[in-house]
Parts: structure tokens; sequence; C-alpha cells
């Protein structure tokens, strides 16, 4: 096995991320003939480019030491694998070392007492993949929907449809049940298909769902909305499109525009059908119906 494919080896033994195994990631790791002569001197990137040009045969340009320290440096030093200097980063003297604790598990490595050392390690520091893994969890918004919990992926289109379900539906469709809605990350978060064809949803692959799809059965009615952020308002052709996709359903039909704010419902104003509803989530307690001798109803 050669050096590059031992430190990739080492590195996924940490349980280090497949982009922090790259290569470039793997010539970053120093070695003499074993790795039981592992040092932790201190080196700059210019120094770290030379030791792999002629130890590796592998030439990196000058101007590629940014790319060495995202991609590499940067992770090393998350994983409690390598330290830093202090000095500032556009220092010429900007260097990094092992820390103690890596010099020490390194020295092990391939040879009997690895477990041990690793697992002494591992005790200490959570693995990389464990630490993006929390950050990725934290920054996911918790939403409730039908009683049970999921996350949404931050941005603002989720954060809306998660003020759809928390703020509008408590409010302007009490009861209702979600049988639909999708996450930016994972299109189908929540379908249940078994309603929606007993309501009488005729859905193909090639069709557009509806942001989010309320049912009360308390009135027997079925709200569709839309959440917008820079397109796709209750518009007529929208509409004509989830007709086409319900015409067997025999359920009252709602159909809300719902936006984050006022000034992105006036910039879609001119674009929303009749006879539809506009809710608007920095004003949750009011609704604005377009034409019609109701506030809220299904169409006829």
């Amino acid at each position: 096995m050669s050096k590059i494919e031992e430190a990739r080896a080492l590195l996924t033994d940490l349980n280090v991320p497949r982009k922090q195994q790259s290569d470039i990631c793997c010539l970053s790791i120093k070695e003499e003939d074993t790795w039981s002569k592992a040092t932790n001197e201190w080196n700059r990137i210019h120094d770290i480019l030379q030791y792999i040009k002629e130890n590796y045969g592998s030439i990196y340009a000058e101007n590629s030491r940014e790319t060495f320290r995202k991609e590499a440096m940067h992770h090393f030093r998350n994983a409690a694998f390598i330290e830093d200097n202090g000095l500032p980063t556009n220092s010429p003297n900007y260097s990094y070392r092992l820390t103690e604790e890596m010099l020490s598990l390194v020295k092990y490595y391939n040879k009997r007492g690895w477990l041990k050392a690793k697992k002494e390690f591992t005790d200490k520091h959570d693995s990389l993949i464990k630490l993006y893994s929390s950050k990725k969890k934290v920054l996911k918004m918790p939403v409730k929907i039908n009683g049970e919990d999921f996350t949404f992926s931050t941005g603002e289109h989720n954060e809306l449809q998660k003020a759809i379900i928390e703020e509008f539906a408590p409010r302007f469709a009490p009861n209702s049940e979600c049988l639909y809605v999708g996450d930016t990350a994972k299109k189908d978060l929540v379908k249940n298909v078994e309603k929606l064809d007993k309501l009488g949803f005729s859905i193909t692959l090639h069709d557009k769902m509806p942001d989010v799809v309320l049912y009360q059965a308390e009135n027997n009615w079925i709200y569709f909305i839309e959440a917008v952020k820079s397109v796709g308002p209750m518009s007529p052709k929208r509409i004509k499109e989830i007709e086409d996709m319900t015409k067997n359903v025999t359920a009252g039909k709602i159909y809300v525009t719902a936006f984050l704010d006022f000034a992105t419902f006036k910039k879609h104003s001119q674009e929303l059908a009749w006879e539809t509803e506009v809710w608007i989530a920095e004003m949750p307690d009011h609704m604005i119906h377009f034409n019609g001798d109701k506030f809220m109803g299904p169409r006829k």
C-alpha cells in the first residue's frame, strides 16, 4: 500500500468524511519512512508543497495554498489533528503542526496498540463526520406535523412552510390534517398517498403538487397552499393545473397563496387568481380574500 493510500486508510479509520480523504488531504499528512517516526515540527503550507514535490513527485503551484488550507488544514484543525501557531493567516510564517495527541496516535498506526490509542483519541474528540452532522442538525428547523416531529432544511421557502403549518393551519384550518408537504432537501417529506387517493387525487410522477395540502374533515374542505418566495402564486394557470389533477376530488377546494411578508405579496398581487385567499406570515391573524362574498370557503 502506498503512503497516500495508507494516509487515506488512516483518515477513514478516524471517521473523516470522504471529501477530506482526497489526495490533497492525504498528501498533507507528512510521514517519514514509517508512521512511528512521525514528528510534529511546524510547517508552512509552502513547506508542505515542497515536501510533496520532493517525496511524492506531485507538483502544486504556490497559488494552490488556499486550496490546501480550505480542503485539508481547516478540517484537520476542526478534528484536533493539527494546530496552528496563532499568527495572522496572511503572515508568511503562519504554520501548522500535529497536535501532541495526534502525534501520539499516528505513531501507533499499523502497529500493535493502534486500537487502544485510537479509542483514547476518539473518547476525547468527536469525529469530523459526527461534528459536521451535528452542525447540520442544528441548522434544521424543527416542525410538528400531524402530531409528529419533523425537520425542515433551512431557507425562506421552508421557513414559510413551517409558518403555514404552525400559524396558518390552527387559525384558518383548525383540526386539519397535513396530507402533503415537501422539503427543499426531501420532496415528499409528508405524503399520505392512501388518504389522497381516497379523496380522489389522480397524481402522476409529472404532477407538481401544491407546496402544502391540508384536509379538514369537519367541513370536508381541502386546502391547496402555495408558499411563495419568488415564484408560483395561485395564478389562473396554476389553478387550472391543480384542477386537472384533482378533477375527481369532491371535497370543497380552497386555494391559498402564502407570503412571508407584505412586500412579496405586493410584488405578485397582479398574478393572483380571483376567488383565492392570501395569507401573509408577518400578519398571521389576517387573510386577504380576492373577491367573493365570504372570507374562506371552497370555490363554486
